[in-house]
This record gives structure tokens, sequence and C-alpha cells, in this order.
């Protein structure tokens, strides 16, 4: 059993947990996820399963989707509706709102919560905060894809986000609301796409456990990588480079249609083996 298994992440349980809960199921210890999701955000987790473990380091997508809602009103250490509350603002409308959302579009800085698994000096932030410990946290590279607008209800917005790798929904939400005039919180977040794995395709735990799910292979995985062919599987078996002008990774699969490496260029002609997948 070697494959992709997309589980839609119920709230409640870490990624961790998932992983651990898959293993049982499944009966492996080699299980793996690619991107964490919050204990309390919902939706799309990738997971490998034994040999696909190899290749998590190429399936954690660059790109990531969201559903999110934001609640004006109130902020809480944690940004999101399981942390306490520590300012508050009496909700008297809003507008602009679109303006707004629009105004993250593009790349920039984003300090990341206090509470998350980020490491400074070894150690995670969320430990400094637990024990009331003042640290530097450094704003990180971030880029804002896509945002729109979904609904407004109340003092709670609904939108929608394409974002990289490393951005923190539960950070724009506390920025969008500073934006409007409000303290703020994440109510809720739900992954809808991770690369180019979607919502629609994934299992629920329940599925997991009455066995009515399916794997994507790891020779379908990789669909979106461009693909080399190669005659000889032996040089890429034996980690041999391919002379090649290629200038981005590449999947390389044998003429059965089985994929066997990922290869990226070493900048001298040549393309080198970063992780053999066989």
């Amino acid at each position: 059993m070697d494959g992709i298994l997309l589980i839609n992440k119920p709230a409640g349980l870490t990624s961790h947990d998932v992983v651990m809960k898959v293993r049982k199921l499944l009966k492996t210890k080699k299980v793996g996820h690619c991107g964490t999701l919050d204990p309390d955000a919902t939706g799309v987790l990738v997971i490998c399963v034994n040999k696909a473990t190899k290749a998590i380091q190429f399936l954690t997508a660059d790109s990531k989707e969201y559903v999110a809602v934001l609640s004006l009103g109130k902020a809480t250490d944690t940004y999101d509706a399981s942390g306490k509350i520590v300012d508050e603002k009496e909700f008297n409308g809003v507008s602009d709102v679109e303006e707004a959302l629009q105004s993250f579009l593009g790349k920039q800085k984003q300090i990341p919560p206090m509470y998350s698994a980020i490491k400074v000096n070894g150690k995670k932030l969320y430990e400094y905060a637990r024990e009331n410990i003042e640290v530097d946290i450094k704003p990180r590279n971030i880029e804002i894809k896509d945002i729109e607008l979904i609904s407004i209800n109340d003092n709670e917005i609904k939108f929608k986000v394409l974002c990289s790798k490393g951005t923190y929904v539960r950070s724009l939400c506390v920025d969008i609301a500073e934006r409007l005039g409000y303290p703020g919180h994440m109510k809720s977040l739900e992954r809808i796409k991770s690369g180019d794995f979607d919502l629609k395709d994934c299992y629920t735990l329940e599925d997991i456990e009455s066995q009515n799910f399916s794997m994507i292979s790891l020779d379908d995985a990789f669909s979106s990588f461009d693909k080399m062919i190669i005659e000889d599987e032996n040089i890429v078996i034996h980690g041999k480079m391919i002379k090649s002008d290629i200038d981005h990774m590449v999947a390389i699969y044998n003429q059965q249609g089985h994929i066997l490496a990922i290869y990226g260029p070493n900048k001298e002609g040549y393309l080198k083996s970063i992780r053999g997948l066989f």
C-alpha cells in the first residue's frame, strides 16, 4: 500500500493526530503529511503512505487555497477562536471591505502568530508563549496571490485566499481586522486546495476506517511536474547524472510509466538526482 491519501481533516485534531490515526487504520508506521493544518482548521491534508513518504518534500505545495471567516470586535492571544480574549471593541459596522482585502495582494512580509510551531533557538514559539517569554519574531516573506470576498454577515467576513506556502491566515485575519479599524480573530479556516490536490477528492477518517477510499499512486502524483522518460533506468537507479539544459526539477519515469526519481539542474549542463522514488 504505497501512495497519497487525501484527508478532509476534521476540527479538533492536529495534523500529527491524523497521521497517527492513519497509521493505526492502515497498519503501517510509514505515514507522513505534507503541510500542517492548525487543530481548529479543517480541509485538505495530504498524507503519504509507505514508499510515498520519500516524496513529501516535493508534494508540500508552494500554493494553498483557504476559505476563512474573520470575526471583528475581539482579538485573542492565539489569533483564532480557541484563544483568550486580549482586546475588545464594540462592532458598529464596516465599509470598504473589498478594498481592504485587495490591499493585501502581492508579495509582502508577515509576522507569524506567537502561538505557532515556528522554532526560535530550537524552541517552538508556542512554548515561549505558554511560559510568557517574549521573543523577537522575524517577519517572513509570503505572497497573497488572490483574495476574494465571499460574504459579510454582521461582524463576520468570509473570504477565499490563495497564498504561498508559509502564510498564516490567522495573521492575515488580524491584519485585515486592523485595516478595518477593529481587533479581530480568525473564527474558522478550511483548506480547499493544496497545490494540485482538491477538497472534493478528499476522504474522511470514517471513510478510511470503513475502507471506502482510494489512493493516488506515486506515478500519478507528479502529473503537474515536467516529465522525462528514460530508456536505461539503471542510470537513475545508480544515481548518475543526465546531460540536459533543463533548468528546473523534473520527474524521471521509465518506459513503463513508473516514476523513478526527481532530478534537478546542477548548473553545469546536467540534471542530478535529488531523490530516488523507486
